[in-house]
């Protein structure tokens, strides 16, 4: 498989799209200066001096296919992971609002691309969760036909943060799903949930037992964080890299 580590968005005045170029460079330096960075491993927790303030989080539309999704005017960063794995309580501290995303029990409950919009500047898109807990083979490849054309049609889509369960060791459905991104070419970041549930010993084990996974099939790693909705850490880490890449998405827009 071919690497990627991270990307440079760019812009083809003549489709009128946005689109990513693949470079083999740390992204956190890559977007603060612009310019490419050697380094071995590019895979990273960040960190951010710049908080993003959310002002405002607001339901705005669910699609049953990406053609009916808002107008692509915005930066867009989708969220997915296997079900039950933590996402719409992660979308909510995300969002400052404890009830924007529907949080469930029963896994499966999202069935269609949900999008928000955040302080009126980017959209946040809740995705099903792959996996798709008990549903018929029908519906189930009708999601995968829906997931797979949003990933990779939705023009404005700036990354998709994958979620990873940090109280197991690495599943064979997460590492199947990021190979399919990286033969798609769809941009992508880590997230790791409940870092609240484990002892950090176990969580740190984890998570390094998932990135050498990753490591026997990719030459370089992408950003990633490890999360707890309990004690909210890793949301100002995410917010600051998602603010870094809209200053470059409207830099180029």
């Amino acid at each position: 498989m071919e690497a990627i580590c991270s990307f440079l968005l760019n812009f083809d005045p003549s489709k009128g799209t946005i689109f990513w170029t693949c470079v083999f460079a740390d992204m956190a330096a890559k977007l603060s200066h612009l310019k490419e960075c050697k380094q071995e491993d590019a895979g990273f927790l960040m960190e951010q001096n710049n908080i993003m303030v959310i002002k405002s989080a607001e339901y705005l539309i669910s699609s049953p296919d990406w053609e009916k999704c808002p107008t692509p005017n915005m930066p867009e960063y989708a969220f997915i992971g296997r079900s039950n794995v933590g996402k719409s309580s992660l979308i909510n501290i995300l969002a400052n609002n404890e009830k924007l995303a529907k949080t469930s029990g029963t896994p499966g409950k999202t069935v269609m691309i949900n999008h928000f919009i955040v302080n009126k500047e980017w959209y946040l898109v809740d995705l099903p969760g792959y996996g798709f807990a008990k549903r018929s083979m029908s519906q189930r490849k009708q999601w995968e036909r829906m997931i797979e054309d949003y990933l990779r049609k939705r023009t404005n889509l700036v990354t998709i943060f994958i979620l990873i369960d940090s109280r197991h060791s690495p599943q064979k459905i997460d590492i199947d799903f990021i190979n399919q991104l990286g033969e798609w070419n769809v941009p992508f970041s880590l997230v790791f949930t409940k870092a609240d549930k484990s002892t950090q010993a176990e969580v740190s084990r984890n998570v390094k037992s998932f990135l050498n996974k990753m490591r026997e099939t990719w030459e370089f790693l992408p950003p990633h964080f490890v999360t707890s909705t309990v004690k909210k850490s890793g949301r100002d880490a995410i917010l600051g890299y998602i603010e870094e890449l809209n200053a470059q998405f409207r830099a180029i827009a």
